[in-house]
């Protein structure tokens, strides 16, 4: 098919359709992983963007439904340079995204693009199957509403709360949009886990008496998770708080810290960073925002800042017992260093 993926700054690229006829519009980004194709388009923090890969070629091993993190895509689009036809298990990319009604384009020159949204920012974008008319798909590009005019958290949290049974802590987690490797962490460590939906009010946790709150990754603006900064500040002091992502984000936020949009993220599996005792480590993120370190508190210490721009990625006050962090130890990026690091040492030393 026919395909265009066109940007408001006037930049349109003409390429191959493949998936599901039609358009649509979206914050376009890029990840730079080499593999977890499947893991990062089933990531509810991805909802509302076009998703590129920086990698040239994606599709290679197939679609792996067993490293799904949620039940379906919540990537809006796929942009990649090559498609893999010819994969080492089936189904193919292309089949699944035909099947599931997944909109997608290849052919285009993925590092030109990579490149605008560096040297710009995130930029709006509409992607059209099915038509190759780039003017067309920069006027709708234009006219795409912000992220931030949608109710991104609500569409990924959880409809109703839910219970893992497990011998340990009970742990009440608020859903923004976790990823399953992020719950089945806790599991594993046999938790006794809560999940809320994202509009839980401290009555509605504190009715379960637990033993520490969590708050997940998720989509969009963090000044949007209302419910969840005004929650997260009713249980400041009194059980341990922890945060990953977007938890990260509203923990800043619940202590009235600033938060600020990035010029274009951090998103992939090869984000290096490097911790308080000196250790650099790399570690898989996928975030948007990032929390101000001057505007926390007096007695919040940054634990983690990112070697390639020096940004906050995660931080702590052992008095309050509140430790977050930015990126996704739950993900394993390299060896299991960061998520023994922070599920074993971080949780299981505080709770």
């Amino acid at each position: 098919m026919k395909a265009v993926l066109g940007l408001e700054n006037g930049h349109y690229y003409i390429g191959d359709g493949f998936g599901a006829e039609g358009q649509v519009c979206g914050e376009v980004v890029f990840s730079t992983q080499m593999l977890g194709y499947m893991e990062a388009l089933t990531d509810p923090s991805y909802h509302g963007q076009l998703l590129t890969f920086t990698f040239p070629q994606i599709g290679n091993y197939g679609v792996d439904f067993n490293n799904f993190q949620s039940s379906r895509v919540f990537a809006r689009g796929l942009i990649v340079h090559e498609l893999c036809e010819k994969p080492s298990a089936d189904p193919t990319l292309r089949s699944y995204c035909e099947t599931n009604g997944i909109m997608g384009i290849s052919g285009i020159d993925t590092r030109m693009l990579t490149v605008q949204v560096r040297e710009t920012g995130t930029l709006q974008g509409c992607l059209m199957i099915g038509t190759d008319d780039g003017e067309a798909a920069v006027t709708q590009a234009r006219k795409a509403p912000p992220l931030r005019e949608y109710d991104l958290i609500g569409e990924v949290s959880c409809p109703e709360m839910y219970h893992i049974p497990g011998s340990g802590k009970k742990i009440a987690v608020i859903d923004l949009g976790i990823k399953k490797n992020m719950r089945e962490s806790l599991v594993r460590r046999g938790y006794d886990v809560y999940v809320f939906p994202h509009n839980a009010t401290p009555n509605d946790i504190g009715v379960i008496n637990p033993d520490a709150l969590f708050i997940s990754s998720g989509p969009g603006d963090p000044i949007q998770a209302t419910q969840a900064i005004k929650t997260v500040k009713e249980f400041i002091g009194d059980i341990p708080i922890f945060g990953i992502c977007m938890g990260n984000l509203i923990c800043g936020l619940a202590l009235d810290g600033r938060t600020e949009k990035m010029k274009f993220g951090h998103r992939g599996g090869n984000q290096p960073i490097k911790c308080l005792d000196g250790m650099v480590t790399i570690t898989s993120q996928n975030h948007g925002y990032i929390v101000d370190g001057e505007s926390l508190p007096e007695g919040c210490v940054v634990s983690y800042v990112n070697c390639n721009d020096g940004t906050l990625e995660g931080f702590e006050d052992p008095y309050l017992k509140m430790f977050s962090v930015q990126f996704h130890p739950e993900a394993s990026a390299g060896p299991h260093d960061m998520q023994s690091r922070f599920f074993d040492g971080v949780i299981g030393r505080n709770i």
